[in-house]
């Protein structure tokens, strides 16, 4: 039905907590409606067009009578609530056991291994703001050359090495060792190089040259079923490191959101057969993490003005699917991501205005994908295509 299909993930945009979200301490969540609350009311008036206020009641998005695409949105299905669950989910991978955590640090059974193989010690070894565990650790990594392991809520192994120290590519091969270590039961869902520069405890400063590397799905995603089938597989953002680099064809590996964005405007000028999947990061990165409400508005109005942009680029062969991969509501205590429903937005030339619902996974993105270029669906989700146009 489409040449091309273009995903667009909120990194961190919940839209209400999901029926289970009092077994993660999640109950009240909602990163959006709760961002609006605190800031007496927010404009996103692209995504108010859309749908977006049909889809739960927004402080400032009210509903539109006469929605110009498809909304919805879907609960989360496999268990956990990171990254990689939720993108891998979307791609149709169900994971029922979460990804292991280790709010007490790595066990001596791999950090053992693990210093043995990288030949140094290492700091800390415990659940940390990486910003602060530089801070209070930095100094003591320049003296000693030992790189600073630490974790978060999140299941990850992070490492944090300043670039005169560790240059990045060592770093990088530090990493590669730790995600050879961390495998069955300690099966993290990413290993992460976090470089930084500076001098002492108040100028330390995370540079952009942070990596993932994250474990690879058990089964083929939709990513792969697309690549085996021969058609245009692009990436933008960190969505290439998410899915262990497999199943692309093209990858444009950017950080910031208005880096992402700019790349995704530029990628949907040329010509492709298939997915464009994007990555905007910086609503969980930056704001959610940090509990900055006006700053994670700001990263949504952003992306709403970028809208109309991304529409005069579209042609009757495209669709654009605006969803996310989980919460990190920006108005509670915790700075974890939050176990919530994510909106779904669906519009291109060709895509009515039509409420596409409740959905039960997040793999109905990949059934859609699937169903499009006639691909075998994955295991779990339901298509959407041919609610998207009139029969």
């Amino acid at each position: 039905m489409f040449k091309r299909i273009t995903v667009i993930v909120l990194d961190g945009v919940g839209i209400g907590a999901a029926p289970d979200a009092a077994d993660y301490g999640d109950e009240g969540t909602n990163s959006i409606a709760n961002v609006a609350r605190v800031l007496d009311g927010i404009e996103l008036p692209n995504m108010g067009r859309l749908g977006l206020g049909n889809i739960t009641e927004i402080m400032g998005v009210p509903p539109d009578k006469n929605p110009q695409g498809g909304y919805g949105k879907m609960q989360p299905k496999s268990a956990g609530k990171d990254t990689i669950s939720g993108h891998w989910e979307m791609m149709g991978i169900y994971l029922k056991e979460p990804s292991p955590t280790y709010p007490n640090g790595f066990p001596d059974e791999i950090m053992d291994e693990f210093e043995k193989k990288i030949g140094r010690g290492t700091l800390a070894n415990r659940p940390a703001s990486g910003t602060e565990i530089i801070k209070e650790l930095g100094e003591e990594h320049l003296r000693t050359g030992k790189p600073i392991v630490y974790t978060s809520a999140d299941s990850v192994f992070q490492i944090a090495a300043h670039e005169k120290i560790i240059p990045v590519p060592e770093l990088y091969e530090i990493c590669r060792t730790a995600r050879e270590i961390l495998r069955g039961k300690h099966a993290v869902g990413r290993v992460i190089a976090r470089p930084f520069i500076g001098t002492q405890a108040d100028n330390f400063t995370r540079t952009d040259h942070r990596k993932d590397f994250s474990r690879e799905p058990e089964s083929d995603t939709v990513l792969d079923k697309l690549f085996a089938a021969g058609y245009d597989v692009w990436s933008v953002g960190k969505i290439d490191d998410i899915f262990a680099h497999r199943g692309f064809t093209r990858k444009n590996h950017t950080l910031g959101n208005a880096e992402s964005t700019k790349i995704t405007l530029k990628l949907l000028q040329e010509s492709f057969t298939g997915l464009l999947f994007v990555n905007l990061i910086e609503f969980d990165m930056i704001f959610g993490h940090r509990n900055n409400p006006k700053g994670y508005y700001g990263a949504l109005k952003a992306f709403d003005d970028a809208i109309p942009q991304i529409q005069q680029r579209l042609t009757d062969e495209d669709v654009v699917i605006v969803s996310a991969d989980h919460g990190v509501d920006p108005t509670t205590p915790s700075t974890d991501h939050s176990r919530e429903f994510v909106p779904l937005l669906v519009f291109g030339p060709r895509v009515r205005g039509v409420d596409l619902g409740i959905r039960q996974t997040f793999a109905d993105v990949g059934a859609t994908i699937a169903d499009n270029f006639e691909l075998e669906p994955p295991q779990i989700g339901s298509t959407f295509l041919s609610d998207l146009t009139e029969s």
